[in-house]
């Protein structure tokens, strides 16, 4: 009996000893597990050009970029959770895109503020679908950057760029004779000068001239501009980026030829070319939603944070880049969304959570998207004055 009575106290105690274990292990795994949690935090990417030529475009995104995660984390995050940053340069390459976006993948990446420029936003937005993670492009412009459902953009479209400079060069009655210079082997130049021949002839605008160039003849322009003055074009639209833009306006000032030179959101950056005499731009004027010298509070702070970061003028490639990071942390708020969540499911969020949002940004107040990935905002234009850019208001 007292062998049994042994027996059955050594059982107790050894049920005993397994249920403290079992339930210290799942103390013990639940606090793991909250611990885990509560050092979570977002990882957002950045992509762009941060090298070659259209570097000056890659490296505003980056920093506009930056600056809003800095603004947002010492406020206390997104949801309660901090983010970390990073970036990556692909050279305005898609190829490179690619590789920049993998290797942003490989750190962690949950959502991707990027790429800068159209073509490595096609390729990367075909590359993220199938892992539904999801993209904010700043300024990546053509049509095709938002086909897939998990790709969104801050900036116009091209078509609308083009539609819009129409209308505004139309409303005001800019020039009497219209020309156009346009990159017909680039998706961006040509999307927009599309559009906005279609749109010119509803604004009753003479266009006199219609003149084009490709990648491969892109540093010599007599030819084109001597057209453009000889059908008597008193304004000529340029839909394409400032390094092509910086050499028009050098060889049209040594002809002597001084249309208005009216330009799209790929014009701005031109200021900052190197070397490049910025009196030869007095007086040209492109199409944006944001203009630097604004007089509102959130342009003003939004100036001065960045010149004493980065100790330069925001352009609108920075601006797009800071509102983009607010969306993307105010459709996650709208949908409480946590960094714990899975690409997937973060990217499902995301886009639920930005069709239904209404933000108020440097680049437009109200600002809204549609399911298609495009923004409803109105545009401004700018105009260059000694060597700045000032509002055309």
């Amino acid at each position: 009996m007292k062998k049994q009575i042994s027996m059955l106290l050594a059982a107790a105690m050894l049920l005993s000893l397994t249920a403290c274990a079992s339930s210290g292990a799942k103390s013990e795994s639940t606090a793991s597990e909250k611990a885990a949690d509560g050092s979570a935090k977002w990882k957002i990417g950045a992509e762009g050009p941060l090298s070659g030529g259209a570097a000056v475009y890659g490296n505003a995104v980056a920093n506009g970029a930056e600056l809003a995660v800095k603004e947002i984390n010492e406020k206390g995050g997104i949801n309660g959770y901090q983010i970390e940053f990073k970036k990556a340069d692909d050279e305005h390459d898609q190829e490179k895109a690619v590789n920049a976006f993998n290797s942003l993948k490989d750190w962690g990446m949950q959502v991707l503020v990027g790429p800068t420029t159209s073509a490595p936003t096609i390729a990367v937005g075909s590359e993220a679908e199938a892992d539904n993670l999801f993209i904010l492009t700043p300024t990546g412009s053509a049509v095709e950057c938002t086909a897939p459902k998990n790709v969104f953009r801050v900036c116009f479209s091209d078509p609308a760029q083009g539609t819009k400079s129409a209308q505004y060069i139309g409303e005001h009655k800019l020039g009497k004779k219209v020309g156009v210079l346009y990159d017909s082997s680039d998706v961006y130049s040509s999307g927009i000068r599309d559009a906005f021949v279609e749109e010119a002839k509803k604004q009753g605008i003479e266009l006199t001239e219609d003149q084009q160039f490709t990648a491969d003849s892109n540093k010599d322009f007599s030819t084109q501009l001597q057209k453009l003055r000889d059908a008597g074009a008193d304004l000529v639209f340029l839909p394409f980026y400032y390094t092509e833009a910086a050499l028009v306006l050098k060889q049209a000032n040594t002809m002597g030829y001084k249309p208005i030179f009216f330009g799209c959101d790929g014009m701005d950056g031109l200021l900052d070319v190197e070397n490049f005499d910025s009196s030869l731009a007095e007086g040209l004027m492109l199409l944006t939603p944001y203009s630097a010298d604004a007089g509102d509070e959130r342009t003003k702070n939004f100036v001065k944070s960045y010149e004493e970061q980065y100790g330069d003028t925001p352009i609108q490639f920075a601006a797009d880049a800071y509102d983009a990071v607010y969306a993307i942390k105010a459709a996650a708020e709208k949908e409480d969304l946590k960094p714990s969540l899975s690409v997937s499911e973060i990217g499902d969020g995301l886009e639920k959570g930005m069709t239904e949002i209404q933000l108020d940004g440097l680049t437009g107040s109200g600002m809204r998207w549609s399911a298609e990935g495009d923004v409803d905002k109105e545009p401004k234009a700018v105009r260059v004055e000694n060597g700045s850019y000032v509002s055309a208001e």
